[in-house]
């Protein structure tokens, strides 16, 4: 018999609300989404604690209530196609999928995405598509996108990403060398991406790719 005080989805979302989102479609989906199944099953005892979880490639999960920050921030409706750079371990993938008509997300390492993918599978999620490779190159086969959050740090958007935003779309990114960083709400007008506010600080690991730190740098090993 399950004990009735162990901490569980429901507290997540309370962790949201604390934090300011006011969402309440993406505050129902935290409540629901088992967390546990999204981190290491030997840390799967704290997946319900508002913190952030250590997984392979030294990489951490973000924390819950600022993946909420800024899921909320980009203002889903249900109809939009949304491009996801950082797969990590899918439970961001899985709030997009809930919130948004279809998701793209591309992860570096192998691992990652065939951890995500399974996880996305058990829990029934059909309308996330894996990909692994170069997040800041975007994918311009699946262009435009009505929005695009970017899981780790680098002082400037990477410009395919900004090309492949759609009109009025917006983009969620955390701006800074990857420490500390700026978190911000940009939107397309015209050809141009303009920064719309600060979302929060928070710390973020660095953006590797083409258009971010160089890939020689990236952690190889699990």
């Amino acid at each position: 018999m399950s004990d009735p005080r162990a901490p569980g989805p429901a507290d997540l979302a309370e962790a949201a609300r604390a934090a300011g989102v006011r969402d309440e479609r993406l505050l129902a989906a935290i409540a629901w989404l088992p967390r546990a199944v999204f981190v290491p099953g030997e840390l799967a005892a704290g997946a319900y604690l508002d913190e952030p979880v250590r997984i392979t490639h030294q990489q951490v999960t973000t924390q819950p209530s600022l993946v909420a920050k800024m899921v909320e921030a980009l203002a889903l409706r249900g109809k939009e196609k949304v491009l996801e750079v950082g797969t990590g371990y899918g439970y961001q993938t899985a709030l997009l999928a809930m919130l948004a008509r279809a998701v793209w997300s591309i992860e570096l390492w192998q691992d990652m995405v065939d951890a995500a993918r399974a996880s996305l599978t058990e829990l029934g999620v059909t309308n996330a598509t894996l990909l692994v490779g170069d997040g800041t190159c975007g994918l311009p086969d699946q262009a435009p996108f009505d929005a695009i959050i970017v899981t780790a740090a680098f002082p400037n958007v990477p410009p395919p990403l900004a090309e492949q935003l759609a009109r009025r779309g917006r983009l969620v990114q955390p701006i800074g060398p990857g420490g500390l960083e700026d978190v911000r709400l940009f939107e397309k007008e015209g050809d141009e991406l303009v920064a719309r506010r600060s979302v929060t600080g928070a710390y973020f690991v660095p953006l590797y790719g083409e258009h971010g730190y160089a890939l020689a740098n990236a952690p190889a090993e699990p």
